[in-house]
């Protein structure tokens, strides 16, 4: 939403690889397997493997960086790129549709260098939804399951939840400071515990529809 401006970051995505080791060599300027990682692209290359889809999930790759980089570092960077969502939406927000009832669900594409620096490339107003993984395809339903939560256009949601499924509200009208301290500055990558959360978001659901005081009898 713009109005105010309410940002829910999900936990959960994925990094694309390329098959080909990244080189600046003017003779593989030409080749665009090496520079881009698009499905498109990466499929027509020989060896490229159909069930993995030159796809890391983004906690697998969050935890590798951090056996290479140190934990301290990596965090560092998965909090930029959460700053480099919150302040692109910043950027837009006096020029978008200012409506409560309206909702955007964007996907950014972000690249790391060899710094530990992300670089947006871009953001996609219209991600592609599409599955060529089994995995790929969990990650997005879940997404879109979780969303809908959000939207919660049936009135289900308690007020005042930092957490619905695998998304978690950063931003409402300024950054959002959670009641209770975490030990990481951002959940982005972090292990997604979305089901869980599902199964206690319902039973609380229940629990507050028993405690309601039931409708009086009509009078005759």
């Amino acid at each position: 939403s713009y109005s105010p401006l309410t940002i829910w970051f999900y936990r959960s995505g994925f990094a694309r690889f390329s098959g080909h080791r990244f080189s600046m060599n003017k003779g593989g300027l030409g080749s665009l397997a090496v520079h881009l990682t698009n499905v498109a692209v990466q499929k027509t290359e020989t060896g490229y493997d159909k069930d993995a889809g030159c796809k890391w999930d983004l906690r697998q790759l969050k935890v590798y960086m951090m056996s290479q980089h140190g934990s301290e570092d990596v965090h560092k960077l998965f909090y930029n790129i959460q700053m480099i969502v919150i302040r692109s939406l910043l950027a837009v927000q006096k020029v978008m549709m200012n409506d409560k009832h309206c909702f955007e669900l964007y996907g950014y594409d972000v690249m790391i260098d060899q710094d530990l620096k992300p670089w947006l490339i871009e953001v996609n107003a219209s991600p592609s939804l599409s599955a060529d993984t089994q995995a790929d395809h969990d990650l997005k339903v879940g997404l879109l399951e979780d969303m809908l939560d959000v939207i919660d256009m049936e009135k289900r949601n308690a007020p005042n939840q930092e957490q619905i499924g695998g998304f978690d509200l950063v931003y409402q009208g300024g950054p959002v400071k959670r009641e209770r301290p975490v030990g990481v500055p951002t959940f982005l990558g972090c292990y997604n515990n979305r089901q869980r959360v599902r199964q206690r978001q319902a039973m609380a659901k229940r629990a507050r529809e028993k405690a309601a005081p039931s409708p009086s009898p009509a009078k005759k």
